[in-house]
């Protein structure tokens, strides 16, 4: 007999919310901008994707997208097209399985279409650029907090993961 998760009221009880769109509009503004913070910590990255620029990027998630631009400083700009030179596809639809995977350190499914040379440069970037939170949280807090705290979130990445994948064996298993 399967359990079932204590948790899945709440994945129901989301499942039916829709956000404003203004809500949705200003998070995906922050999103890239975001994204451009962590590209300027990376001179290769802001390198390879100057390379790319006018090229389009969609991401498609569910019924949102988010529609980005290459520029010529290597970042990248939100935008608003109808032709896209790669268009990437989360095929997963449970934000839970998504999280799950992240969680794991995997990426999500995605069905790639378009430029090939434009997904292998963003295969680069997703492979080799990361947040150093420690770095932007030593610049509020000092550098001795920022490390003390950074230890700690590392732990409780390395228990969710852990718990995460526990919970993968168990239901492919069929002792969830």
């Amino acid at each position: 007999m399967a359990t079932q998760s204590p948790f899945s009221w709440a994945a129901q009880a989301v499942a039916g919310l829709k956000p404003p769109a203004w809500v949705v509009d200003e998070t995906l503004n922050r999103l890239v901008l975001f994204l451009n913070h962590v590209l300027m910590s990376e001179p290769e990255a802001m390198r390879r994707l100057a390379r790319q620029q006018g090229q389009r990027i969609e991401l498609v998630w569910q019924d949102q997208s988010l529609q980005l631009q290459a520029t010529p400083a290597g970042l990248l700009e939100r935008g608003q097209f109808s032709a896209f030179d790669l268009r990437l596809t989360v095929t997963e639809a449970s934000p839970l399985e998504v999280l799950s995977a992240l969680a794991r350190g995997d990426k999500p499914k995605v069905r790639i279409e378009g430029d090939v040379q434009l997904a292998a440069e963003v295969n680069w970037l997703i492979d080799h650029v990361r947040w150093d939170a420690e770095e932007d949280l030593a610049r509020l807090i000092g550098d001795a907090p920022a490390h003390t705290l950074a230890v700690l979130g590392r732990q409780a990445l390395a228990a969710i993961r852990s718990f995460v994948a526990s919970r993968s064996t168990a239901t492919a298993g069929g002792t969830a």
